[in-house]
């Protein structure tokens, strides 16, 4: 069923059958919520979008919800990344053009982010910048680009897997949407006690808390100085070398091998500083409102398919920090981590039957280190993880050699997908989900690690360089090819739990990589628990059918946040 808003709240209804084709009339709707609710109740169809992020919520705060959904805007960039057009513009108004064969116009700006209640809503469905001109007709660019992009799915190479790809990229669309729309409960008291603990109270002036101004003196004293900003990272560099010090950078794995008295100082002082700056006073107070933090998480906001934020820093809370998300009184929360799970991804794809038969233990390390490795978890994991972060030096060399002799299909698998990329190629995902190639203009990677995008791309100059570094490349794809598949079963993952939570009051509301939060009544916590646990298992089975792999989750009930196993 297509929906295309309107002026006001209505819009337009079109059945479609499955390949694109009408299956009735055009229906116009003055009330457009009321129509889909009333519609949703019916039939439970497939609702076909030009994109989630325009549209659903508008929806949500009518009180409308749906089942499923396909978004146009989403599954246009999976296939352009299949089809090797990385970065093209995906929004409706481009999938048209490249379709009718006009001009493509560029993607609107990307949405900024914006605290809840930080801005005015024009109209039920305004959600951003206003869309490209599209041409023709909205609804017969929705249906035509739909029947098109079923037609290029059904030409990959594996369109099940694809399908399947498709479906879950698009719930994991629907579910962000309610996260931000429920939010996750966050107690400001807690917060701010917290934050005075730690801190000390805020300045009144708006300079650095008592703690913060505390340590900055102890750190000037400490190199004989006056004056120097501790955050600030060329100041430091020059007070170091000034002391004998030549550091490449301060960061905080490097400061922690430097004998100087000013290092314990600023260890503390980086750790305070991130807190009060990215989750201090201002940050409540832009991003919790009613006892609820409310982030904008950006589905696909990375190239692996990890999710981004749009502000509010949703994917960073310090550990020390989530002891401010507390239950509802007579509420839980169902915090559930999947453990070890790339590691038993690669056992998945690679087919190594050996692998796979560790990958149904519990510890997946253990399992390998009493399989091969003497008994030894420490070398077990070092090999495991050094063949799929690209580790050849130090400790890891005798234990990848064990783990090439041992499960030759899994070290061969992440191999290949480095040799690839190192000879510019490029590699998918187990679904499907295409590697960006290296950027033509200067050299570097999107990063494959979910952070705040601020309304942006996200990067990190920390990853290694494509060109010249053809190596760098290499160790990007071999770990590509596992997180991107680990991130669609997190995906599955959600849209199946999702699914068995319908008709319960619990309610999804944080996720994060592997790790899934669900708050909901005492009584369910239990069953809720339960439930994630087996949707664990059906996603396994959905991506990788009768594999021995297991993919155990490990629930916590807890009333705070920060009290959930490690």
């Amino acid at each position: 069923m297509a929906a295309v808003p309107g002026a006001d709240r209505g819009g337009r209804l079109a059945p479609l059958r499955v390949s694109g084709a009408p299956a009735g009339r055009v229906m116009p709707v003055a009330d457009l919520p009321a129509a889909v609710a009333a519609r949703e109740r019916r039939d439970h169809p497939r609702w076909l979008w030009a994109s989630t992020d325009g549209i659903y919520p508008g929806l949500l705060r009518a009180g409308v919800r749906v089942d499923r959904c396909h978004d146009l805007e989403l599954t246009e960039t999976l296939l352009l990344g299949y089809d090797g057009r990385w970065g093209e513009p995906r929004a409706l108004p481009a999938a048209w053009a490249r379709l009718s064969g006009g001009p493509v116009p560029r993607d609107p700006p990307a949405r900024q982010a914006e605290p809840p209640g930080g801005g005015q809503q024009a109209t039920l469905f305004d959600t951003g910048p206003p869309p490209a001109e599209i041409g023709t007709d909205p609804l017969t660019a929705v249906t035509e680009v739909y029947a098109d992009q079923a037609g290029r799915i059904a030409r990959t190479a594996y369109p099940g897997r694809f399908r399947l790809l498709v479906a879950a990229e698009s719930a994991g669309a629907l579910i962000a949407a309610e996260m931000g729309r429920d939010g996750l409960p966050w107690r400001a008291d807690v917060h701010d006690r917290l934050l005075v603990e730690l801190l000390g109270p805020p300045s009144p002036v708006g300079g650095p808390p008592r703690r913060l101004a505390e340590l900055t003196g102890q750190i000037n004293d400490a190199f004989g100085v006056r004056g120097l900003h501790p955050e600030s990272p060329a100041e430091l560099l020059r007070a170091f070398a000034k002391a004998g010090f030549d550091l490449p950078n301060t960061r905080r794995w490097v400061l922690r091998d430097v004998r100087h008295p000013a290092v314990p100082f600023l260890l503390e002082y980086k750790e305070l500083y991130r807190i009060w700056t990215a989750h201090g006073w201002a940050w409540r107070d832009a991003w919790v409102q009613d006892g609820r933090f409310r982030p904008e998480f950006v589905p696909g906001g990375v190239v692996s398919g990890r999710w981004a934020t749009r502000g509010g820093g949703a994917l960073q809370i310090p550990k020390v920090v989530r002891r401010a998300v507390v239950a509802d009184p007579g509420w839980k929360l169902v915090v559930a981590d999947a453990g070890q799970l790339e590691p038993r991804v690669l056992a998945a794809v690679s087919g190594d039957a050996r692998l796979a038969a560790a990958g149904a233990a519990g510890d997946l390390y253990a399992a390998l280190a009493t399989d091969s490795f003497g008994g030894d978890r420490a070398k077990a994991k070092i090999a495991l993880l050094g063949a799929m972060y690209g580790q050849t030096g130090g400790s890891a060399i005798p234990a990848l050699a064990v783990l090439r002799r041992s499960y030759p299909r899994a070290f061969d698998y992440v191999e290949a997908a480095a040799r690839t990329g190192e000879q510019g190629g490029l590699v998918r995902s187990w679904l499907g989900r295409t590697c960006p190639p290296p950027s033509a203009a200067d050299g570097t990677l999107l990063t494959a690690d979910s952070g705040d995008t601020g309304g942006g791309a996200a990067r990190d100059d920390d990853l290694p360089r494509a060109r010249p570094d053809a190596r760098a490349r290499g160790r990007f794809t071999r770990n590509f090819v596992i997180q991107a598949t680990a991130a669609e079963w997190a995906l599955v993952l959600l849209a199946t739990l999702r699914t068995a939570l319908a008709g319960t009051d619990a309610q999804l509301v944080f996720f994060q990589h592997d790790e899934v939060i669900i708050h909901c009544p005492a009584e369910q916590a239990t069953a809720v628990a339960t439930a994630a646990q087996h949707a664990a298992d059906q996603a396994g089975r959905l991506l990788f059918g009768d594999s021995p792999v297991r993919f155990p989750l490990d629930p916590s009930v807890v009333d705070c946040y920060a009290d959930a196993k490690a």
